[in-house]
């Protein structure tokens, strides 16, 4: 049976001075008598309907202590709280427990989340980073459309997603309907090329002949044959007032790479390093993979994996590049406002 509200209760004692017996009263709010009378009891008592105040167990920190423990973890976020609750000695003459040091943040306003991985960025890379922003904040969106933004990206056939959950029995952690079972490597891949721009997507270009070892990945030397002669310089044929986006690695800045570019007169964006999250293509890579996971049954081998991916970048929404592009002015600002550091991006 639900408890009266504040409002019921008054209302309740209203009608009893009005001279309604508690049988009515009850009736009329669909509750036990018993409950009329307590709270009739109460308020002869009291003069109040309000439940009396509840004792509940002593705190074992003091509020100076819980400052400690808020502080201590703004300044360190990767402490654990069972660290914390080791140099706490509570009320109780004892160190506190891990819950309640947890407790103690969470009212404070931290949470324990999974942390951002990032590159790691020195200062010479966050000044780059902070150089280039600046001088491309002002750029309106007209002259980003006319930027295409490529990049490689490698996919898996076992996707290890660690935000995937169970629910299972105690006792059941190790069976085998509730295990997630993946490759160390993510099994069989493709490297994947792709660019984007205002109204423009090209790929995928499935990568041919890579393979373990060195010299068996992306060099520049498979960068021009199956990359930029027969889908790049084609673009910029044909677009000829578009500026090319691609990152740092070695089969871009590779001396036949940049010759080749140079001589199509294809004018190429310096771009900073380590600067993926600058790179609205990243995010299509990820709308790339959460169609893929989608895929049902999912790829077993390489070839169930090209086919799921080309028809997963077909599913694609076309406007999902625009978006993409049009984000330049905020991951500028981020970049700023971050003085050159990692952004949500």
């Amino acid at each position: 049976m639900l408890r009266l509200t504040s409002a019921e209760r008054e209302r309740a004692i209203g009608r009893l001075e009005a001279g309604d017996t508690p049988e009515a009263v009850a009736a009329t709010f669909q509750c036990h008598i018993s409950t009329i009378y307590r709270l009739l009891q109460r308020f002869v008592i009291t003069g109040s309907t309000a439940d009396a105040e509840q004792s509940g167990r002593p705190r074992v920190t003091t509020p100076r202590q819980d400052r400690h423990i808020f502080r201590s973890h703004v300044a360190h976020p990767f402490r654990t709280a069972a660290e914390t609750a080791r140099t706490v000695i509570g009320t109780h003459q004892a160190p506190i427990s891990r819950q309640t040091a947890s407790r103690r943040l969470r009212f404070g306003g931290l949470r324990n989340c999974r942390p951002a991985r990032r590159p790691v960025l020195t200062v010479r890379h966050r000044q780059a980073r902070l150089h280039w922003a600046q001088g491309h904040l002002n750029w309106k969106n007209v002259r980003w459309q006319n930027v295409l933004f490529s990049d490689e990206s490698r996919f898996c056939i076992d996707h290890a997603d660690g935000r995937v959950r169970v629910w299972r029995r105690s006792g059941y952690r190790y069976a085998d309907n509730c295990v997630v079972e993946n490759n160390a490597w993510g099994g069989p891949s493709l490297m994947l090329w792709g660019a984007i721009g205002h109204n423009q997507v090209l790929g995928p270009v499935i990568f041919q002949g890579l393979g373990p070892g060195p010299g068996n990945g992306v060099t520049a030397q498979r960068y021009m044959d199956q990359v930029l002669h027969p889908h790049v310089l084609p673009f910029f044929q044909a677009h000829g007032n578009w500026v090319f986006q691609h990152n740092n690695a070695r089969p871009h800045t590779a001396r036949a790479t940049q010759d080749l570019l140079h001589r199509s007169g294809i004018r190429v964006m310096p771009w900073p390093a380590l600067s993926p999250d600058m790179n609205p293509i990243e995010q299509f890579w990820d709308l790339l993979q959460k169609q893929l996971n989608r895929v049902v049954p999912r790829p077993t081998t390489v070839a169930d994996l090209d086919r799921a991916v080309r028809q997963a970048w077909t599913n694609i929404p076309r406007q999902a590049s625009n978006t993409l592009v049009r984000s330049m002015h905020r991951r500028c600002q981020a970049v700023i406002d971050a003085n050159g550091g990692h952004t949500r991006y």
